[in-house]
């Protein structure tokens, strides 16, 4: 399988979006952190979205590592921290 294209995860401004799977518990603290501090995201299961799995690679060196995260300005992040997320959108 392709890898999906960054370009169409590259969310709007003020927000992330994150890749994720359903059993990640590094996702669903930082999805925890992210609610309680108002900053919008969309989740991207890499598990069930095709091509976003070899992208995530893509990103990390050929590591399947979530969370991963895009930010707008189209770079990303991998499982970083509330404060980290706050810093990168300004």
């Amino acid at each position: 399988m392709s890898a999906a294209d960054l370009n169409d995860f590259v969310p709007e401004q003020g927000a992330v979006t994150m890749f994720s799977t359903a059993w990640c518990g590094y996702c669903k603290r930082l999805k925890l952190m992210l609610d309680k501090t108002g900053i919008g995201y969309t989740v991207v299961d890499i598990e069930q979205t095709p091509g976003t799995e070899e992208l995530v690679k893509s990103v990390n060196g050929g590591n399947a590592v979530v969370p991963t995260l895009v930010f707008p300005d189209g770079t990303t992040a991998t499982n970083p921290s509330l404060r980290d997320v706050q810093a990168r959108l300004g």
